[in-house]
């Protein structure tokens, strides 16, 4: 299937400066499979070396010397080939599992530059392997996501659509109901590729469910593979609080609904856990909206955790698809739960916060785009009252306010409205001005 990334993964292949490239992101987001299908269609070979339950031979080889042109002499005896390296795609998948392989990029990128390695997993490894060298500064990074709109769209078979769409963004009105639908049904699989997957094939909601739980109890059954038996209990009891803490619509993560009593320092280290994994994103709250960069007044103790996938929160928060699905009952009984979870999905290219006055007022992101703050705010329906953009607008005055809801594209007195079925196509380009 189509992915965004692969771009950026032949940009890094065409870098005179390339460093050994280390692709992160949580389980069954694609990364074993992009990499692949990357080295099929971009090299003359690929060398594909599994560290997840690694062999007895394999271990063997990095237990040795880490030397990088012995580490290829070995594994050239061990598949059979010739490991060229302009030629040959070198893929050391769930690379953490190993963490002597972990630390030979950094004499991959010191000691033989010319060899094309890009190593699948996640920052797990430094916390699993507190002792293991990392190569800081050897190595670049890129995040895989799970699937966005714009790709499951084309997923199901609909590139015209979206190319159409980034030419016409003020003419999609006969295709408004189309792009609806798919929308709903992304709310109900969500990114997951084996998912997406599924959906495409046999259109089977039970069958989806099935998959979804399984990835659910894949992270699960991580908790106890690597963490220590207490770090895990709380992980889990961090990961089991999410859709409560939407449920409640608190202004910042709760701990009491973790567990009562619970205090911040005692789970530090799940949540740090859950965020390494990819399985969570954090939002931190910024207290001043008019000062740039937002990071600079963003505060540490207070944020939200938000999960990594719309679908597979829709089916850990036991949302019934057919609400989802059904032309009148859309989100309106869930509060926009999905509908928040989605954007900031969709958004996963910034470097988001929220924002709020008190108890007056709550606005769900606040980014910057084009060097200046934008205020973002999500409606689920088409009801819409935007008292919270209008308290942040009364403070400080910004250029461009932008709700995301299911009312139509519009632009009204700096109030950009952009259909929630229209997030592909953000920024909208000739909507928003540098």
């Amino acid at each position: 299937m189509y992915r965004k990334i692969i771009k950026q993964l032949i940009d890094w292949q065409q870098d005179k400066h390339r460093k050994p490239l280390i692709l992160e992101g949580a389980r069954q987001t694609g990364k074993t499979y992009i990499l692949q299908q990357f080295g099929k269609e971009h090299y003359q070979n690929v060398a594909y070396v599994n560290m997840e339950n690694a062999s007895d031979e394999l271990k063997q080889i990095f237990a040795g010397s880490i030397s990088p042109y012995r580490i290829v002499h070995q594994l050239e005896l061990m598949f059979g080939f010739a490991i060229h390296p302009k030629t040959t795609l070198l893929i050391f998948d769930e690379v953490q599992e190993v963490p002597r392989a972990l630390t030979s990029l950094k004499y991959f990128c010191e000691e033989a530059p010319e060899y094309h390695v890009a190593a699948s997993g996640s920052l797990l490894g430094i916390f699993m392997h507190p002792g293991t060298s990392f190569p800081v500064g050897k190595v670049d990074f890129m995040k895989m996501q799970p699937m966005d709109f714009e790709e499951f769209l084309v997923a199901n078979g609909e590139q015209r659509l979206v190319n159409f769409a980034r030419k016409n963004v003020n003419d999609l009105k006969f295709l408004t109901e189309k792009l609806h639908d798919y929308f709903k049904y992304y709310l109900v699989t969500g990114g997951m590729p084996e998912v997406v997957q599924s959906w495409i094939i046999e259109k089977n909601i039970e069958k989806i469910d099935k998959i979804q739980d399984s990835i659910l109890q894949t992270y699960v059954r991580d908790f106890s593979k690597h963490a220590k038996k207490q770090e895990s209990i709380r992980i889990k009891q961090v990961f089991d609080s999410l859709p409560e803490q939407f449920a409640k619509k608190n202004d910042k993560f709760v701990y009491d609904v973790v567990r009562q009593g619970a205090r911040a320092r005692e789970y530090e280290l799940a949540i740090e856990w859950l965020l390494s994994a990819g399985i969570a994103r954090r939002v931190n709250l910024v207290k001043c909206g008019d000062k740039m960069p937002l990071r600079a007044y963003r505060e540490r103790n207070a944020f939200k955790l938000y999960f990594i996938d719309v679908g597979l929160f829709r089916h850990f928060a036991k949302i019934p698809t057919a609400v989802v699905i059904d032309k009148t009952a859309i989100f309106d009984e869930f509060n926009g739960l999905l509908a928040e979870q989605y954007v900031l999905q969709e958004l996963s290219d910034y470097e988001l916060f929220y924002w709020t006055s008190g108890a007056q007022a709550e606005v769900d992101f606040v980014t910057q785009i084009n060097n200046r703050i934008v205020p973002i705010e999500v409606k689920s329906g088409l009801k819409v009252k935007a008292q919270s953009l209008k308290v942040y607008r009364e403070k400080y005055s910004p250029e461009l306010l932008i709700r995301f809801s299911l009312l139509p594209l519009e632009e009204n007195n700096g109030l950009l409205n952009i259909p929630l079925y229209y997030s592909f196509l953000f920024p909208i380009k000739n909507l928003i001005k540098k």
